[in-house]
């Protein structure tokens, strides 16, 4: 619980970003170091709230034991710290760095107070656990024999194999990327988790004994094609964990032409290009003197923005449909659910410090994009809507624009895998497996993660994994 009284005597105080003016010319981390003594006293204002929600399903998916490793770092006990934050959670720094942390919307404090700063305290943990030697390899004494295809290595796949293979079976992650990590590599930037993170955790999980094959398109056609019915015949359970990688498109006049990109695509090459030659080799899709217009909110928009700002971009404007939230919770908002409030992202801080304002302008919907006679993109006309999403009539307005990002979501997986296996979709067109059950409607197949739930959170897709290494491998001994 920390200090008894240190919820009354300290007041929340979170880790500072790098300075916007400083981290706009790299692609670093934007994250600070590490203040233990500031992270001590955070860990003070822990309570004996006696129903802890920040550990419940409303509160972390995993069931972090948040107030155990509050309280242990409370009192210098870091490496204990650590073996609590593990014995939950497969990959904290992961989660310490991109998960929006729904443990302090639910946390006790937080109900007439401002909420203890669990996120940087998770991370700190993890990482110091890495910089004293203290996280290591840890193979299974013996095999069972038993060998798991993974298909899919963003955090629901690894997560999985790595809990299958601490039960000691043989597990292969196929990757139809050139890089391990799916979502955690391509999907989110380099600024907001640097690429050596998951690449660290990745060598582990191979020193653990875990196999990787990338350029590995299971079900696909071409080169990297691989026939999954064989995959299936060679191994004793397979799991998809392909992520929900169809994005939600904005079907209006003009749609068709350049200068319109879905925002995946625009992150997924400008990371590839970074890692693979530090943007020297020009293949990526560059924002440098353009006037961008990203459509959509969300962790994903405020990725383009920060990318974009970092390419150069002349001038940027970020379109949400929703309404302004409000500052602070509203009515029909409670604790602990997670509080739909007015939030300041990296990536809003940097536009405002470059072009003097936040980049967001709300309830604003999009009627065409406009072009020239030959097809060059010159902007996009909107509407205003209320809140149930009406056009309001007379607020017809262009927008000049000649880059614009689709940041809208996605609808669901693909579907070349799932064609072959002849599983059978919800109503979302996800893979069909009930939640704690995983089983798909086809024998040995299982599905967890985005491809099973739909878009949601690095968290969530690591409870997933975890829950479906259980069930497969109570499969397994049935």
């Amino acid at each position: 619980m920390g200090k008894p009284t240190g919820f009354k005597e300290f007041e929340r105080e979170t880790a500072p970003y790098r300075d916007a003016t400083q981290r706009l010319v790299d692609f670093k981390e934007i994250y600070t170091d590490h203040n233990e003594e500031h992270l001590t006293t955070q860990g003070a204002r822990c309570m004996d709230c006696g129903v802890p929600f920040c550990q419940s399903e409303q509160g972390c998916p995993v069931y972090n034991l948040i107030p155990e490793w509050n309280d242990l770092i409370y009192n210098n006990r870091w490496k204990e710290a650590l073996e609590r934050l593990h014995k939950t959670n497969n990959f904290p720094e992961f989660t310490g760095r991109v998960c929006p942390a729904p443990c302090e919307g639910a946390c006790v404090l937080g109900i007439n107070e401002s909420p203890v700063a669990i996120k940087n305290i998770e991370c700190a943990i993890v990482d110091k656990g890495f910089k004293e030697g203290w996280v290591v390899a840890n193979p299974p004494t013996q095999r069972t024999g038993k060998k798991i295809a993974v298909v899919g290595s963003g955090p629901a796949g690894l997560a999985a194999a790595a809990q299958l293979n601490l039960s000691g079976h043989e597990v292969t992650v196929y990757e139809r990327d050139d890089r391990i990590g799916g979502l955690l590599m391509y999907g989110i930037p380099n600024m907001k988790l640097e690429k050596k993170v998951v690449d660290r955790r990745v060598n582990l999980l191979k020193a653990e004994g875990v196999k990787f094959v990338v350029n590995a398109d299971i079900g696909g056609a071409g080169k990297k094609g691989i026939l999954v019915s064989q995959l299936l015949k060679e191994s004793d359970a397979l799991l998809l964990a392909t992520g929900a990688t169809t994005p939600r498109d904005l079907n209006i006049p003009n749609r068709a032409g350049d200068g319109i990109h879905f925002a995946m695509n625009f992150l997924w090459r400008n990371t590839k290009s970074l890692l693979d030659s530090q943007l020297n080799n020009g293949e990526y899709l560059s924002a440098k003197g353009k006037k961008v217009i990203v459509i959509g909110g969300g962790d994903t928009g405020t990725d383009c923005i920060g990318t974009s700002l970092r390419h150069g971009c002349e001038s940027l404007v970020n379109f949400e449909i929703m309404e302004k939230p409000p500052e602070a919770r509203a009515d029909d908002n409670p604790w602990p659910l997670w509080p739909k409030i007015h939030r300041i992202d990296y990536g809003h801080e940097e536009a405002a410090k470059k072009f003097g304002q936040d980049p967001r302008v709300y309830s604003i919907s999009g009627k065409e994009f406009v072009r020239d006679e030959d097809g060059k993109l010159l902007g996009i006309n909107t509407v205003e809507v209320d809140k149930n999403f009406k056009e309001v009539p007379g607020t017809v307005q262009f927008w000049e624009a000649d880059f614009i990002l689709l940041s809208m979501g996605f609808l669901g997986p693909e579907h070349y895998i799932s064609d072959a296996l002849e599983l059978e979709l919800d109503g979302r067109s996800n893979y069909k497996a009930e939640y704690k059950k995983f089983q798909t409607s086809t024998a040995k197949v299982f599905a967890a993660g985005d491809c099973r739930r739909g878009q949601s959170l690095v968290v969530r897709a690591i409870d997933e994994g975890r829950l479906v290494a259980e069930e497969i491998d109570h499969y397994l001994d049935a």
